[in-house]
């Protein structure tokens, strides 16, 4: 039996999930206004690992979103991650946020886009097909009332930044699921399966987080 432990922190949704064999076992999350992954994540660790009867001894990996998303959130949920491999001696298993998010939607056809609020009318955005295929990668990029008009198939947009965006995407073809909004820990399960099954591992001592953008501090004027 291989248990991998999900850590997903790239948004608002602290989430964490164990899986065997790539399948989701239990899952605790929780997206509140203000980020509470410091507080969260290791109490949901150690909690679903209890519920779960098992060890940290018996865990095969470590699997954790890569980003984008939030500088703090990815720190802090990649900064557990690597802490754990290092200290059980086990691999470290990194999944694309965009490509978690964008397996909780399920549509016969069309494509996919699942977006990560940035700031203003900026997101992180790429394009999957209906069998979660990627057919665009990943880039942070301004929405506009010309956005993905190309595409004249249905487009499927998913993500925390819907209710900003359907004032300038209004094409016909365009359709928001509102009830998709975060990136969760149980997508990852079948993800971080493939990923061990094919030996996809991460060097835990040099691996850091997909920002895409460089994290800009600020300092009020007085």
């Amino acid at each position: 039996m291989n248990y991998i432990l999900n850590i997903e922190t790239a948004t608002r949704n602290c989430s964490v999930a164990i899986a065997k064999d790539g399948e989701t076992i239990l899952c605790k999350e929780i997206a509140e206004l203000g980020y509470s992954h410091a507080e969260k994540l290791h109490v949901f660790i150690e909690e679903i690992l209890n519920e779960c009867e098992i060890s940290f001894q018996d865990l095969k990996a470590i699997a954790v979103s890569k980003g984008p998303g939030s500088y703090t959130g990815l720190r802090i949920g990649i900064s557990a991650a690597k802490g754990f491999c290092y200290a059980l001696g086990i691999p470290l298993i990194a999944i694309d946020t965009l490509a978690i998010l964008a397996h909780q939607a399920q549509v016969e056809s069309g494509i996919i886009i699942p977006m990560i609020d940035a700031r203003r009318m900026e997101v992180y955005s790429a394009i999957f097909d209906s069998n979660y295929i990627k057919l665009r990668d990943v880039k942070a990029e301004i929405i506009t009332t010309d956005s993905f008009a190309e595409n004249s198939e249905k487009i499927y947009f998913i993500g925390d930044c819907q209710e900003k965006c359907q004032s300038a995407l209004t094409k016909g073809n365009f359709n928001f699921l509102s009830d998709v909004i975060f990136p969760s820990a149980k997508e990852m399960s079948v993800l971080s399966f493939e990923k061990f099954t094919k030996n996809q591992f991460e060097d835990v001592a040099y691996f850091e987080p997909f920002y895409l953008k460089d994290f800009m501090m600020t300092t009020s004027i007085k």
